[in-house]
């Protein structure tokens, strides 16, 4: 669905105001990129963190914290050391998709005397494949929330306002995304039948040259561990 530019504003706001505390930086030995919380349930057994998989794998990776992602003011650090959390990532090389049970994020955080503050995007809008099949190779209005990389080393949280397509399984955003978006959170939105408009989170940026492939979020709940596998 391809908005108007005053809409594509109004969306973008709204998007950061309800899941902007889900997105975290991201940086490995290879790149700087973005990760985000997603809650495939209930409570926390259903909850993990999501990037690309061509981003982890190697050693020093880490998280950085902004303050309102984190309570009480003061106590959490700067920065969480992929090495400090166990379970780690799992990655699925052919979805292009890392997942990270939040467990051990939460039980580092009890640790050292602090609390996640975080809007993990819900299931509920995770697109599903009815979702996915209604793109088209018509460009739609896409939402992607990230932390980029400013020329001073900082990552604030940016909102980019792309075009997004589908030709034939293939989804991929149409231009080439600026450093740290990899792994980031991409949000569309559709019509609804009743007339309503609604917001979908689409998946994820994948690495790409001029444009950037997409994994679908019917894509990234295949993989996703059974609450039994990490309980």
């Amino acid at each position: 669905m391809l908005l108007d530019s005053d809409t594509e504003s109004d969306v973008a706001y709204e998007l950061c105001q309800v899941v902007g505390r889900a997105i975290l930086p991201y940086r490995s030995e290879i790149d700087f990129g973005t990760a985000f919380f997603f809650q495939d349930g209930d409570d926390r057994v259903g909850e993990w963190l999501l990037t690309a998989a061509d981003l982890v794998g190697a050693s020093g990776g880490e998280l950085s914290l902004r303050s309102s992602v984190t309570e009480p003011a003061g106590v959490a650090p700067d920065a969480v050391a992929e090495s400090e959390i166990a379970p780690g990532w799992s990655r699925f090389l052919p979805d292009g998709v890392a997942v990270l049970p939040t467990a051990g994020l939460h039980r580092y955080a009890g640790d050292g005397g602090w609390r996640w503050r975080v809007q993990p995007v819900p299931v509920g809008i995770a697109a599903g494949p009815e979702v996915v099949a209604h793109l088209t190779a018509d460009a739609g209005s896409a939402f992607v929330l990230a932390h980029g990389v400013r020329g001073d080393g900082s990552r604030p949280l940016e909102v980019a306002i792309e075009r997004v397509v589908r030709d034939g399984d293939a989804v991929r955003i149409t231009t080439e995304l600026p450093s740290g978006y990899v792994g980031a959170p991409v949000f569309i939105v559709q019509a609804e039948p009743t007339g309503e408009v609604s917001p979908y989170c689409l998946g994820l940026v994948l690495p790409g040259a001029g444009a950037h492939p997409v994994a679908t979020f019917d894509r990234i709940r295949a993989v996703l561990p059974a609450p039994s596998d990490h309980a």
